[in-house]
């Protein structure tokens, strides 16, 4: 179905969908980040341990971002987000169990089955996204992925909450994964069947032959991009409670409590940064926005002070807050074959996941987690030396519809 013959209203519908897609992936994973120290506690590992385990949500999600292309080719996003989401959901509530007997390896099993869901649905929610932003008109794939970043803030709050009053996080997670499972068949009513399928997606350039994407430098640069800001923020996702409890000598509400300020970063600069771009350049917004992550991060290295600290994360998650967005949508702009490019982009940024948890894990355990974030602060400065990869084609214009989510 082509957007241009799709009613108003169920161009809107489409939008609020994929608002509610977004949202549930960040409320899950949340659930179970904001509880790390206690999780760490009961599977009784320690920090390189740990970061064994969140090995299982690397692999996971890069082996979802891999087939995701091909297989939103095949069937289409909808089918490939429905599946997913509810791959997810199963993963949270193995995780959920594994924490009864205290099995790191059954958790590390759960986290894959959780990021092999939210990997494969991620990138034909993004391909959805493009679309929509074009057929709307206006730049909506950072609101997207803000709604992901207010689901964050909601779960990390709810984490920080049931970590005060000591609620088994066990439960915890079994209940986050059980609330999402009813809004995924309502949502997925919206997206309509057979986008993207056979490669006859329908922001596909028309006329343009195709190269290997590896031919395609501006491309590689964007992956670079995304590369930095997902290491950025991953890297607060897999470790920011346990870094500020460790490193800055705060409790586990309290790391909980400076989780919750990093993703109410990332939701202002989502839900903000449409604003930006639509009247600034993609180029002055990624340049700005790395370089303000990475005096966040700076800050909490270098500065020996918790008051600070906490302030620094909301830098942090403002800076790496429209990486993905951004990049996304730059990458759909680039040629052809629309599904294949953001999986593509979407691929080098897991491998911040597949690299990141295993890699600072090792480096905090020999070195302290705050030494360890300096090589996020070197990709961070890499992502804005090379924004101007991000600049958008002269040709390269939206859809005129003017109705709005």
């Amino acid at each position: 179905m082509s957007t241009q013959d799709m009613s108003a209203h169920a161009l809107r519908r489409r939008c609020w969908a994929l608002f509610a897609f977004f949202f549930m992936p960040g409320m899950l994973l949340a659930s179970w980040a904001s509880r790390t120290p206690a999780i760490r506690d009961l599977l009784e590992v320690s920090t390189a341990g740990m970061g064994i385990v969140l090995f299982g949500l690397s692999v996971g999600s890069m082996s979802g971002v891999l087939c995701s292309g091909k297989l939103v080719k095949r069937f289409g996003t909808k089918k490939v987000i429905r599946t997913g989401m509810l791959m997810s959901i199963i993963g949270m509530l193995v995780m959920s169990i594994a924490l009864v007997p205290g099995s790191p390896v059954m958790f590390a099993l759960g986290l894959a089955l959780f990021g092999g869901g939210l990997g494969s649905a991620e990138v034909a929610m993004n391909v959805e996204g493009a679309i929509v932003e074009k057929a709307m008109g206006k730049t909506l794939l950072p609101m997207m992925h803000g709604f992901f970043s207010l689901g964050t803030l909601a779960g990390a709050g709810v984490g920080m909450t049931l970590s005060a009053l000591q609620f088994s996080a066990a439960w915890h997670l079994g209940l986050a994964a059980a609330l999402a499972i009813v809004p995924v068949f309502i949502a997925i009513a919206a997206i309509p069947q057979g986008v993207g399928k056979d490669g006859q997606e329908e922001h596909a350039s028309h006329g343009h032959p195709t190269r290997p994407f590896w031919r395609d430098g501006q491309l590689m640069l964007i992956g670079l991009i995304v590369l930095a800001m997902a290491f950025a923020e991953g890297s607060a996702n897999d470790w920011l409670p346990l870094l500020m409890v460790d490193g800055h000598g705060f409790t586990p509400a309290s790391g909980s409590l400076i989780y919750t300020g990093f993703t109410l970063g990332m939701t202002l600069g989502r839900f903000c940064g449409g604003w930006f771009i639509d009247r600034y350049s993609r180029v002055a917004v990624v340049r700005a926005s790395a370089l303000m992550g990475a005096l966040g991060i700076g800050l909490i290295i270098f500065v020996d002070s918790s008051w600070l600290a906490g302030v620094s994360v909301i830098l942090w998650g403002l800076g790496a807050s429209l990486g993905f967005p951004l990049t996304i949508s730059a990458a759909s702009d680039t040629g052809p074959d629309a599904p294949t490019r953001v999986s593509v982009v979407a691929t080098t940024g897991y491998v911040a996941f597949l690299v990141g948890p295993p890699l600072l894990g090792f480096l905090g355990e020999h070195y302290g987690l705050r030494n360890a974030m300096l090589v996020v602060l070197a990709f961070m400065i890499t992502a804005a030396l090379v924004a101007k990869a991000v600049a958008r084609k002269p040709n390269s214009e939206h859809n005129t519809t003017t109705e709005a989510c």
